[in-house]
This record gives C-alpha cells, sequence and structure tokens, in this order.
C-alpha cells in the first residue's frame, strides 16, 4: 500500500478545498467582518468607561449614544458569525462527501488482490468513521482557526493604534504560547495515526465476528473472538489515552503563557496609566485585547489536537483513495455485444503470491459449445482459471483468446456481460425478490423473471413468501435458506441467458432431488453454449464433453468420464473414492 504523509494528506485536502473557492472566500470574508467587528468593541467599552471614569462628570448622552452603538454591532457580529458558519458546514460536508465518493468510487476500480487482502471491517471504517473524524476536525479547523488567527493579528493591530510599549510585552511572550503548541502536536499526531488504524482492525473483527457468528458458536469459538477483541480493545485504548494524554496538555499549558501575557498587560498598563501615558478607559480596552488575543491560542491548540485526529483518519481514506486501480481497458479495446465461445489459454502462468508458482504454462483449447468439466483437489487452481477468464485477475504471462482476440482487448463489461456466472457463494442485495433476479437484465419483464426463476426451480418456494416476487430481503438474503438463496443466484443466470457460462460449484447448498432438475434445466442452457463447469462431485459433470483433471496447477488428464475411468489414473481414483 502507498503510505500517504502529513505533507501528501494536507496537500490532497488543499485539492479539495479548491473545489468550494466561492463559499471559502464568503467565509474568510465574514471571518475578517466578524474579528472586526469584534475587535471594535473594546474599543467601544473603554470609551464608555472613559465617560464614567470621572466622579460627578458621567457623559449621559454620549454614553447611550455609545450603548447604542455596540447593541448594532453585536448584532451584526452575530449574524456575520452565523453566515460564516453557514458557509463553514457546506465547505466542510461536501468535501466529505466528494472523498466518501471518491473512496468508494476507488474501491470499485480496485483489484480483486486489493480486497482479498484487506478486511472488508476495515475499508468500511476508512470510508465511514475515518471520513466522519476528519469532518470533525475540518469543521472545526473553518470554525475556530479563521477566525482565531485573524484575531491574533486584528488584535495587535488594534493595540498598536493604542500603545506600542504595552504590545511589546504582549508580543514578547507570545513565541512561547507558539512553541508549546507545537511541541506537543508533533506528538500527538504518531499516536491518533495508531488510535486510527487500531479502531478500524476492532472495526473488521467486530464485522467479522457478526458476520459469522454461527460458525463462531457452532465450534465454541467465543472465548477466543473476546480474547482478541479484549487484546485489539486493550491496545486501541492504550493509544486513545495516550492521544488524549497529549492532546490534553496543549490547552493548560497554553492558558499558563496566556495568564503571563494578561498579568504582563496588568502590570505594565497599571505603570503606564500611573504616569499619565494611558486613560483608565485605555488600560480596560487594553486587558480585554489581552484577553481576545490569548483566547485564540486556546482554541488553536485545541484545533491543532482535532486536525491532527483528522488528517491521520485523512491519511487513512486517501490510501485507499490513491491505491493504484486496476488496469484499465484498453483504448482501442473491442465490446462485442455477443460472443460465439471460442476460448484458448496458450501457455499461461499465474499465481496469487509472486514465490508461490500456482498456473505454470497451461494451454488448452475450447471450441464453441463445448462443455469443460474443471475436477481436481482442493487448491489446484479450478476457481482460478474462472477468474482468469473473467478478468478478476490478469494472467501473469502468456495468453487467454476469446474468439480470437486476447480478452485484454475486450472491454471488461463487455466480456462479462457475455458470460453468465453462479458461484458456489451467493450474493443478496437489500432489495425484492424482483430485485435480486433482474440485477443482469434490468429490463426483464415479470414474465421473463417467472420464467427464469420457473427454470431455476426457485418459482415454488417466492411464491410461498409473504409478498411473492415483491418480498423484501435484506442484504445476504437473512431468512432465506443457503439453498434458496442459490436457486435466486441461477434465476438470475436463467434470465440473463448469457453465450458462455461458469458454473462454479452452482448447485453445492441444493438438495439432490431439486439439484437433477436443475442440472437437466442446465444441460438445456448449455446447449450451444461454452461451458465452464467446476465442481467436487464428479457426479455432475459426466456429461462434459472434455474433462480437465487439475493439480498444482497443471493438467494432468483430460478427456472425456468413460475415457478417464477407463485410463485408471488420478480422476478414476477420484471418482471411486466419492462412490466406495
Amino acid at each position: 500500500m502507498k503510505k500517504v504523509n502529513n505533507n501528501d494528506t494536507i496537500k490532497t485536502v488543499f485539492k479539495y478545498i479548491k473545489k468550494y473557492r466561492i463559499p471559502v472566500i464568503l467565509s474568510l470574508l465574514f471571518a475578517v467582518v466578524t474579528v472586526v467587528l469584534t475587535l471594535y468593541l473594546p474599543v467601544l467599552t473603554g470609551n464608555a468607561v472613559d465617560y464614567m471614569a470621572e466622579k460627578g462628570s458621567v457623559d449621559f448622552e454620549s454614553l447611550l449614544h455609545l450603548l447604542f452603538k455596540m447593541a448594532v454591532i453585536i448584532c451584526l457580529t452575530g449574524v456575520s458569525q452565523w453566515i460564516m458558519n453557514i458557509c463553514n458546514n457546506k465547505i466542510t460536508y461536501n468535501i466529505v462527501r466528494d472523498i466518501r465518493e471518491d473512496a468508494f468510487n476507488r474501491m470499485e476500480i480496485l483489484p480483486l488482490k486489493y480486497l482479498d487482502a484487506h478486511a472488508a471491517g476495515d475499508i468500511a471504517s476508512r470510508i465511514i468513521a475515518d471520513s466522519e473524524q476528519f469532518a470533525d476536525g475540518l469543521l472545526m479547523g473553518f470554525t475556530q482557526a479563521f477566525t482565531g488567527v485573524l484575531t491574533i493579528v486584528g488584535t495587535l493591530l488594534f493595540m498598536l493604534s493604542i500603545n506600542i510599549w504595552i504590545t511589546l510585552v504582549v508580543v514578547i511572550v507570545t513565541p512561547l504560547s507558539f512553541f508549546v503548541a507545537g511541541f506537543i502536536s508533533k506528538r500527538t499526531y504518531k499516536m491518533f495515526q495508531m488510535q486510527s488504524a487500531a479502531r478500524g482492525e476492532q472495526t473488521a473483527l467486530i464485522d467479522e465476528m457478526i458476520g459469522n457468528q454461527k460458525v463462531v458458536q457452532a465450534y465454541s469459538h467465543e472465548d477466543e473472538a473476546l480474547g482478541r477483541f479484549a487484546k485489539i480493545n486493550k491496545k486501541l485504548n492504550k493509544y486513545s489515552l495516550d492521544a488524549t494524554f497529549y492532546s490534553s496538555i496543549t490547552n493548560p499549558a497554553t492558558r499558563f503563557v496566556n495568564n503571563l501575557v494578561y498579568a504582563g498587560v496588568g502590570v505594565t498598563g497599571a505603570l503606564f496609566v500611573l504616569n499619565g501615558f494611558i486613560t483608565v478607559g485605555g488600560l480596560s480596552c487594553f486587558l480585554g485585547y489581552a484577553n481576545q488575543y490569548t483566547k485564540p491560542f486556546n482554541e488553536i491548540s485545541g484545533v491543532i489536537t482535532e486536525l491532527q485526529n483528522a488528517l491521520a483518519c485523512a491519511a487513512r481514506v486517501f490510501e485507499l483513495a490513491n491505491e493504484e486501480p486496476q488496469v484499465p481497458d484498453a483504448e482501442d479495446a473491442k465490446a462485442p455485444e455477443t460472443l460465439k465461445g471460442s476460448v484458448v489459454f496458450d501457455n499461461v502462468y499465474f499465481s496469487y503470491v509472486p514465490d508461490k508458482k500456482l498456473i505454470t504454462g497451461f494451454s488448452l483449447n475450447v471450441k464453441p459449445g463445448q462443455r469443460i468439466a474443471i475436477a481436481g483437489p482442493t487448491g489446484c487452481g479450478k476457481t482460478t482459471l474462472i477468474n482468469l477468464i473473467m478478468r478478476f485477475y490478469d494472467a501473469t504471462s502468456g495468453s487467454i483468446k476469446i474468439d480470437g482476440t486476447d480478452i485484454k482487448d475486450i472491454t471488461r463489461k463487455s466480456l462479462r456481460s457475455n458470460i453468465g456466472m453462479v458461484l458456489q457463494e451467493t450474493w443478496i442485495k437489500d432489495g425484492t425478490i424482483f430485485d435480486n433476479i433482474v440485477i443482469g437484465k434490468p429490463d426483464a419483464s415479470k414474465e421473463e423473471v417467472i420464467e427464469a426463476a420457473k427454470a431455476s426451480h426457485a418459482h415454488s418456494f417466492i411464491k410461498r413468501l409473504p409478498n411473492g416476487y415483491e418480498t423484501v430481503v435484506k442484504e445476504d438474503g437473512n431468512g432465506l435458506s443457503q439453498g434458496q438463496k442459490q436457486l435466486l443466484c441461477i434465476a438470475r443466470v436463467m434470465l440473463l441467458s448469457p453465450p458462455m457460462l461458469i458454473l462454479d460449484e452452482a448447485t453445492s447448498s441444493i438438495d439432490t432431488r431439486t439439484e437433477i432438475k436443475i442440472q437437466n434445466a442446465f444441460a438445456k442452457l448449455m446447449e450451444g453454449r461454452t461451458s465452464f463447469i467446476v465442481a467436487h462431485r464428479l457426479s455432475t459433470i459426466q456429461n462434459a464433453d472434455i474433462i480437465l483433471v487439475l493439480k498444482d496447477g497443471n493438467i494432468i488428464e483430460q478427456g472425456n468420464h468413460e475415457s478417464l475411468l477407463a485410463e485408471g489414473g488420478f480422476y478414476a481414483n477420484l471418482y471411486n473414492s466419492q462412490f466406495a
């Protein structure tokens, strides 16, 4: 995985911010207005104090006029801040929406080797939880960082306009606050990185346990699962406490510096008042500015902490978004509507792990309409051949051609739309039974769907459901048996009626009686179509034109059922072991 460092993360965030220049400009504009009005208020407060400073000589007329002016400024400040916050919310949540979309879109074009190598829960945590954490930090940054910096600069300018010497006291102590905040923030980023990674690991484990709770309970694996969770939870607890501890030091440390600033202004200002260099109202104004000047440092220290967390989370999302996508279709790739079905493997090599060979020098010539069965022990490469035909993975070397064209020169969409595939693993999406059958053919009519369901022998159980074809099933088809889910997957292929078929243990979860009926339906469907059948139960592939017997990624035997039995080799031993 390509790691994303802090600088790269910040650059990427600014790329997203550039898309929203107008809201950013408006936010900055209203931030300036808010800060200027806020900073102008202490000047009026100081003037008000001067109007009342001398005993028995209060200027009520000027004071009332001043109070009215202050009320107007307070109202304008509130409106300006409200508009600024609207802009900040719009910027933040649009950016996070864009980041999530980019991450999800990238996930859709990532090669399967990435998804196979990463826990689903961790990927989900990056797109959902880490994006949410980033949004919180970014919003705080926009809301408080802009105004904080402007307040510091504006306060210094206002103080300089009143008295340059007292302002110097403030400026001399200020670098200490920056040093403290910078020193601590450097140590918090790494802590938040580890916290975010541990959170993703915990999410992955929870997702794994929820999805496989039956297996966990069936094998009394609860204690081991609890132990794994406790270990990860303890690690997350440690990283979270460390991150919180380091980040919590920032605010008290900057508050200490701020109190030094306030005390310095108070003492210096009092001396200036006694010597007549500044009025009491001017000192009151200065103390107000000192308080306003130091307050942003507390806020910015908190923002820095949140931004460290946000950047750590954003880095995890950007790691996903920056992953190398699958090799795109060639610019001149063909998109045939219908394939005839001749398939040629020419000296194909492939392995999932570079130093562990799987398929070596594999060659095969399949004529259109032939039924090719693939048999062999577990791990011999049966399903891998299917992955290569479908271009879920690309061959390391050699070529696979369909109708004389290398499949790398055919668009993936065209290739896969010409191949109907039924896997041992079923996938049911959140929706109606009807929606689940028409995945490959969205414009199918109700009559076509019913015919496909009847051909797959799913119609009878669908009719018994509460709302028939309009019955809503949740993700992974909870409420349906494994066999029923597999029948729905078979109905999809029956509806699509593609020119080529791949059946990978397609009837493994179906009772024997129904399996015989479906095999007959498949036999009818396979007439004139090139078909690849992967099966452990050799009784289901006896009628294949060619049976390939694989071992360690190589074809060790080839022929029809009768000829392979007559040879008395590896296939005969496999077959006899199932019927001994």
